[in-house]
């Protein structure tokens, strides 16, 4: 019998990578004025009038940060208003966030609940996952983030039917599709994140869970 658990674990990894993974809890302020600035964003942005601020996840989202710590990322997004950036602003006075964020050593933490709305892509907050990774161009993401990407996006494929991992940087691929819901046409971002390469890497790795393909 020890011979087969042998056997086993060694030739099937993937039955311990597709178990739930180690993610530390580390909520953002979620008070009654972040939730009503989620309602009037679902409304004003996305035109959809909602009773509670919750999303059904059908897409991940993968950004990167432009900054170096974990710590500096809840501090960014914690307040419940954002601070300056008159190109978001005017749009909502809602901060930016995510639901989850990757450390460079493969840390994953969570910033909100799966189901919760977060301000993070122009045109699909409203049913898109946000996993932020800590990197930039300057620091690219590394391997362990690579494999914690890929780690957590099998788990949450296990929840909910997600049909697309995109990369912060595609998101406009989708304007001309069903999935787009923007009430202002001119209401868009440049984005870079997190680059063609890291994202040829991650949907490599998840072929087996049969996305669909980028529009």
């Amino acid at each position: 019998m020890k011979y087969f658990i042998k056997f086993f674990f060694t030739a099937f990894p993937f039955f311990l990578f597709a178990q739930s993974p180690k993610i530390v809890q580390k909520p953002i302020t979620w008070n009654q004025e972040r939730v009503q600035l989620s309602l009037d964003y679902l409304k004003n942005r996305h035109g959809l009038s909602q009773a509670a601020p919750t999303i059904q996840p059908k897409m991940v989202v993968v950004h990167w940060t432009a900054n170096n710590s974990v710590k500096a990322t809840f501090n960014t997004f914690n307040p419940v208003k954002l601070p300056g950036r008159p190109e978001l602003t005017k749009a909502s006075p809602l901060n930016v966030s995510s639901q989850f964020v990757i450390d460079r050593d493969g840390t994953i933490y969570q910033f909100l609940p799966d189901t919760i709305f977060a301000r993070h892509t122009i045109g699909l907050n409203y049913c898109a996952i946000g996993i932020e990774n800590i990197g930039s161009r300057q620091n690219p993401l590394t391997d362990a983030q690579l494999n914690a990407n890929e780690e957590l996006i099998r788990y949450l494929s296990k929840k909910y039917a997600i049909e697309y991992v995109i990369g912060h940087h595609e998101y406009q691929r989708f304007k001309k599709t069903s999935w787009w819901k923007e009430t202002d046409p001119k209401y868009i971002t440049g984005k870079d994140d997190p680059g063609d390469k890291f994202m040829h890497a991650l949907r490599g790795r998840l072929v087996d869970l049969k996305l669909n393909k980028m529009p």
